[in-house]
């Protein structure tokens, strides 16, 4: 083995809890995945894995307006299936 160090960091005791359940089930403990975190953070250069704020593109934004506009409209357009059916296909 490596050298290694002690190193003690805060943790929730859920995460930490529920980590050491995963892991187990991975066949490691949690000091061994979190060696394999920081080695895979060293190869990238920076974290494995994507963090970022989970925002909506353009397209999902657009539609999320029109549905909040359709469910306020105070007249809003009725189909019945065949009229419906007629629309969608244009």
């Amino acid at each position: 083995m490596a050298n290694t160090i002690n190193y003690t960091c805060r943790i929730e005791s859920d995460v930490k809890q529920k980590g050491e359940v995963l892991f187990k089930e991975l066949g490691m403990s949690l000091s061994t995945a979190i060696n394999v975190f920081l080695k895979e953070s060293i190869r990238k250069g920076g974290f494995p894995f994507d963090v970022c704020l989970k925002r909506p593109n353009m397209d999902t934004l657009s539609a999320m307006i029109e549905s909040d506009k359709l469910l306020h409209d105070p007249d809003p357009k009725k189909y019945n299936v065949e009229d419906a059916l007629k629309e969608l296909k244009k």
